[in-house]
């Protein structure tokens, strides 16, 4: 039984979402929040988030799910569209840059 949870459009890069996401993939439901609790990252709330919206669609899929049996099976981050963005330079001209924006994922099963 698997039940998946996901936030799109998230205003991260990817590249530092999967560090977090990176964490809890493979650990047990229960630990996977303890870790994100004590992880000193911006998108640690976020992700903790979305792993417990993933634990409460299991719940609500299936009323004989254990919750303290379930595990992260699947944790990764996809990027979205970048917003384009333009920074002054000097003597008139202008810099592009992008701003990016993560699609999280994450998908808890029974053991």
């Amino acid at each position: 039984m698997e039940a998946r949870a996901e936030a799109r459009y998230i205003r991260v890069s990817p590249q530092k979402a999967r560090l977090v996401v990176d964490l809890i993939r493979g650990q047990r439901a229960g630990d996977a929040i303890n870790i994100l609790r004590s992880t000193n990252k911006g998108i640690a709330p976020t992700v903790e988030k979305v792993l417990r919206s993933a634990i409460a669609n299991a719940e609500n899929k299936s009323d004989s799910v254990d919750v303290d049996q379930l595990v992260v099976n699947e944790a990764y981050v996809n990027e979205g569209p970048r917003m384009k963005r333009i920074r002054p330079a000097p003597m008139g001209r202008a810099y592009r840059y992008q701003r990016r924006i993560s699609h999280i994922v994450v998908v808890v099963a029974e053991k």
